[in-house]
C-alpha cells in the first residue's frame, strides 16, 4: 500500500514537472507579437492622402515612408520633383535634410562615448578652445546691440550640447542672437550665452559644436566619420554632404510658399563632391529610404542586420528625458519667410540626447506614442521613431517656411492615418 502511494505520488510529481516544463517550453516557443503591417487597402489610403495634400496645394511634392524593425511597411510619393520641368516625384528623390543631420551627429558622439573617448558630462573646453570663460548676457540693448554679461554659473558640457540646453540659439529663433550676429559677424558659439548651460531649452547650433568635437577627437572630417561608422554599415548609399553628378537629377527642387503659391527658390550649385567645412547641425542630403534605415537601427536597439552602430543601453539613454524639469519651449521666429513658431509638443515634450521626446497627451492619442523620438529639417523634412509601436515614419518635402501650415497638415494627416490603419 505504501509502495502504491509512493508510486502514485511520484507519478503525480512527474506529471506536474512535465506540465511545468511543457508550459515553459510553450511560453518559450510561443510566437512573438505580430510585426506591424498595413493592408493593401491601408496602403492605398495612405497614397490617396499624399495625393490629396498635393491636390489641395499643401505641398508641390512629397515622399513618405513607414518602417518596422524588419523592413519597409509603406512607401509612397505624390506631386512633382520639379514643377517647372513637370518631373514627377520618385520615391528615390534626394532631399536636403538640413537639421535632420543633427541626430546623425548625436549618434556619432555616442559612438565616441561608447569607445571611451569622451564622457557626456565632460566640459566642452576639454576638447575645444574658447569655451573656458563663458559669459551670460544679463542686459541687452536691441537698438545698438550692446550688452552686459556675468560669468556662467557652470561649464558647458557635451550633454548640454546634445540637449540644446547650452545657452546657444539660432538667429532665426532669437532676436538677441539675430542682432548680435548682424552686429559682430561672429559665429553663434563665439557669442555670450543667452542663459546658463542647463537652465533653459533653446533650439540652436549646439550640434555644430558637437561636430567640431567629433572631428577634433577622431582627426577625421564628419563626412568621412559618418560614412565609415554610420552610413556604409547601414547601407545608406544616398546620404552625404554632396550629391554625385549622376544622382543630381534626383534632387528635389526647393520652393517658397508665398500667398498660397509655390515659388521656386533660386537654384544653387549642389556640391558634387564632399567639400569641407562640414557642419554637425545641417547640410546632409538623403532619401526617405536611407533615413528609414537610420530609424530602423534605433528600433532594433542600435543595430540593423549585421551592422551594430550603438549599444542598446546608448539607444535607451538617447530616448530618455535628459533635461529634467525643463520642457521644450515654443521657438518664436525673427523671419516668418524662414520659419513659423515650432515645434509640435512645445511646452509639454522633453528632450533626450539628440531627439525631442513626445509627452503623454490625450488630445494626441491618435498620433505617435508617448516616448516617441523626433526632429525635423527646415525645408519640412520630418521623422518620428515610435518604440512602443515598433515603427518609424519619415516625410520629406522641400518647402519654406518651416512649419508651413500646409506642410504640417500633410504630416499630421499622414501620421494619423498611419495609426488608424496600423495592424
Amino acid at each position: 500500500m505504501r509502495l502504491h502511494r509512493t508510486a502514485t505520488t511520484f507519478a503525480v510529481f512527474v506529471s506536474l514537472i512535465a506540465c511545468l516544463v511543457s508550459a515553459g517550453l510553450a511560453q518559450t516557443v510561443a510566437p512573438a507579437h505580430q510585426a506591424p503591417r498595413f493592408s493593401d487597402a491601408a496602403k492605398a489610403a495612405l497614397s490617396r492622402q499624399l495625393s490629396g495634400a498635393v491636390g489641395r496645394g499643401d505641398t508641390p511634392g512629397v515622399v513618405a515612408l513607414v518602417v518596422g524593425r524588419d523592413g519597409v511597411l509603406y512607401e509612397g510619393e505624390a506631386g512633382k520633383l520639379d514643377v517647372a520641368h513637370d518631373i514627377a516625384m520618385p520615391t528615390s528623390a534626394i532631399f536636403a535634410i538640413a537639421s535632420m543631420t543633427k541626430p546623425v551627429t548625436s549618434v556619432a558622439i555616442m559612438t565616441l562615448f561608447e569607445a571611451g573617448k569622451l564622457k557626456l558630462d565632460d566640459p566642452v573646453s576639454k576638447y575645444l578652445p574658447g569655451f573656458d570663460n563663458l559669459q551670460v548676457i544679463t542686459k541687452f540693448n536691441e537698438k545698438d546691440a550692446t550688452y552686459e554679461t556675468r560669468p556662467a554659473k557652470r561649464p558647458m558640457t557635451i550633454r548640454h550640447l546634445l540637449t540644446h540646453t547650452s545657452g546657444i540659439a539660432y538667429a532665426f529663433t532669437n532676436r538677441i542672437e539675430s542682432r548680435l550676429t548682424d552686429a559682430t559677424k561672429k559665429n553663434y558659439w563665439e557669442l555670450p550665452l543667452l542663459n546658463d548651460p542647463g537652465d533653459k531649452w533653446n533650439y540652436g547650433p549646439s550640434t555644430v559644436v558637437l561636430g567640431m568635437i567629433v572631428e577634433k577627437i577622431t582627426g577625421e572630417t564628419l563626412e568621412a566619420y559618418f560614412q565609415q561608422h554610420i552610413f556604409e554599415p547601414l547601407g545608406m548609399t544616398d546620404t552625404s554632404y554632396a550629391v554625385p553628378p549622376a544622382k543630381q537629377s534626383r534632387v528635389a527642387t526647393k520652393y517658397d510658399h508665398v500667398n498660397g503659391l509655390f515659388q521656386e527658390q533660386p537654384r544653387r550649385p549642389i556640391p558634387a563632391a564632399p567639400t569641407a567645412p562640414f557642419h554637425g547641425d545641417c547640410c546632409l542630403y538623403s532619401t526617405a529610404r536611407d533615413y528609414g534605415k537610420f530609424m530602423q537601427m534605433f528600433l532594433n536597439g542600435g543595430h540593423l542586420g549585421p551592422a551594430k552602430i550603438l549599444s542598446e543601453s546608448s539607444v535607451k539613454m538617447m530616448g530618455e528625458n535628459n533635461i529634467g524639469s525643463i520642457f521644450v519651449d515654443l521657438q518664436p521666429t525673427s523671419d516668418e519667410s524662414l520659419a513659423k513658431p515650432f515645434p509640435l509638443g512645445a511646452g509639454r515634450d522633453k528632450f533626450g540626447l539628440g531627439f525631442q521626446i513626445a509627452s503623454s497627451d490625450p488630445q494626441y492619442a491618435n498620433f505617435r506614442s508617448p516616448g516617441s523620438l523626433s526632429w525635423a529639417g527646415i525645408f519640412n523634412t520630418e521623422f518620428w521613431i515610435d518604440p512602443a509601436r515598433h515603427i518609424g515614419g519619415v516625410m520629406m518635402m522641400q518647402v519654406l517656411p518651416f512649419y508651413d501650415d500646409g506642410a504640417i497638415r500633410t504630416l499630421r494627416d499622414f501620421e494619423q492615418l498611419v495609426y488608424q490603419n496600423l495592424r
